[in-house]
């Protein structure tokens, strides 16, 4: 084994340092270039602006998602399979990045898939629906393989700080999500109800962030040599048990996302009321983004955690779709409360569980592939449900399985344990 495993088993497993997985994978250069000195403020207004775009491309279809089938005649089911097709794309081009990082470097790369994300946006808003789907898939694949590089170079040029920088990470996606839930509805009423407006403005973040990025292209590492490889993950029970956690939470995740402002516009409520309330609802993950991962790790193990941010999330979904409107608020605020958690105490099993960096990035790499393919599937199912039923009611059968799927996995996975696999030089 690696004296790079030797070091990390001495650490305490609870170490919140680690949590940002080096998106290069494998890489000894990497790992020890140094933290920069002239472009550090440059590079981390980049890393925001670029965080800010990873989740308005999600958030701002579904809020206009009725305008949108209306106007081109979208059944309740290919209304779902556009809520689905980004999030599969997250899974299924998430394995790209470290091979693209390793060719061209993290930093171009980023700028070029900037790009396509610009460019599928664009499409969606354009091209009726042939550009809807094609353009979901563009933005879905950019997202996915952005969202691998990123938090690798925060840790490569941030070793310090990669903990408190993970906390800003996650802000700005939370506050990108929370922009486009909430606005995209407005502005399209203010240009005469135009749902391609709503959704292709979120076209100029993208590009202004290509605008501030492009020095890190120019300034980026460059080609790197992989020095390191993992043996046994895939066969890992332990492993699987973190992939799935991961996978069935996201699928609730992204189910929010994509009918949550639906069903509540089939409650009653307007489609600007809608998506305020899934905006104010993904603002409240800030508070347990952060917080829940630090209290996990106080313990022996996250088995507790995870428990009480899953009830914490079922607890708001059923709220939103069953119980009285005049509570709407409160259970929106649990349910961010519990989804935030959800998704940071997934990212910290990844490291949790791993004896290594190296472990940890092909862990990280696993799990949100595999994860992501899976977290797919829950919002073309309630899209499906909705249609044999012509109603919400029944998809509470869907977050009652993901939800107590999601429990069974993570009361594994958030055993103080490690996956037996091992990193070796070659």
């Amino acid at each position: 084994m690696s004296t790079a495993t030797t070091a990390a088993n001495a650490r305490h497993p609870g170490e919140l340092d680690d949590l940002l997985i080096d998106a290069e994978v494998d890489d000894v250069q990497v790992q020890q270039a140094a933290p920069p000195t002239q472009r550090a403020w440059l590079l981390l207004l980049g890393l925001v602006l670029v965080a800010l775009n990873l989740r308005p491309a999600l958030s701002s279809l579904s809020p206009l998602l009725g305008q949108v089938s209306e106007r081109l005649g979208l059944s309740a089911s290919s209304a779902g399979l556009l809520t689905t097709l980004p999030v599969l794309c997250l899974g299924l081009f998430a394995p790209l990045a470290p091979r693209l990082a390793r060719r061209f470097g993290a930093e171009r790369v980023i700028l070029g898939i900037l790009l396509t994300l610009a460019i599928g946006i664009l499409l969606r808003s354009t091209l009726g629906v042939t550009g809807l789907f094609v353009g979901s898939l563009l933005a879905g694949a950019s997202i996915g393989i952005i969202g691998v590089l990123l938090p690798g170079i925060v840790k490569r040029d941030f070793p310090k700080q990669a903990g408190t920088l993970m906390g800003v990470y996650t802000m700005a996606l939370c506050l990108g999500a929370a922009l486009a839930a909430g606005a995209s509805v407005p502005i399209s009423h203010h240009f005469a109800d135009s749902w391609a407006i709503g959704l292709g403005v979120w076209l100029v973040p993208a590009l202004v962030a290509m605008l501030v990025w492009s020095p890190q292209a120019r300034q980026g590492h460059g080609l790197h040599k992989v020095a390191y490889r993992v043996r046994g993950l895939w066969r890992d029970p332990l492993a699987w048990q973190v992939t799935l956690y991961m996978g069935l939470q996201s699928s609730l995740a992204y189910i929010v996302f994509g009918w949550l402002p639906s069903i509540l516009i089939g409650r009653g409520l307007s489609p600007t009321q809608a998506g305020l309330v899934l905006s104010g609802s993904v603002i409240v993950q800030l508070v347990s983004s952060l917080s829940a991962p630090w209290l996990a790790t106080r313990g022996k193990d996250q088995r507790l955690a995870i428990v009480l941010v899953m009830l914490m999330t079922l607890g708001g979904l059923f709220g939103c779709l069953y119980a009285p409107l005049s509570g709407l608020w409160g259970w929106a605020v649990l349910l961010g409360l519990g989804q935030g958690g959800t998704f940071a105490l997934a990212l910290t099993l990844i490291v949790l569980r791993s004896k290594d960096a190296h472990v940890a990035s092909n862990l990280s790499s696993m799990s949100q592939g595999v994860g992501y393919t899976l977290a797919s599937m829950g919002p073309f199912a309630v899209g499906l449900v909705h249609d044999l039923t012509d109603g919400w009611a029944a998809v509470g059968w869907i977050f009652a399985g993901l939800g107590l799927g999601a429990i069974g996995f993570g009361l594994k996975a958030g055993r103080a344990l490690h996956v037996q696999a091992v990193s070796e030089r070659v």
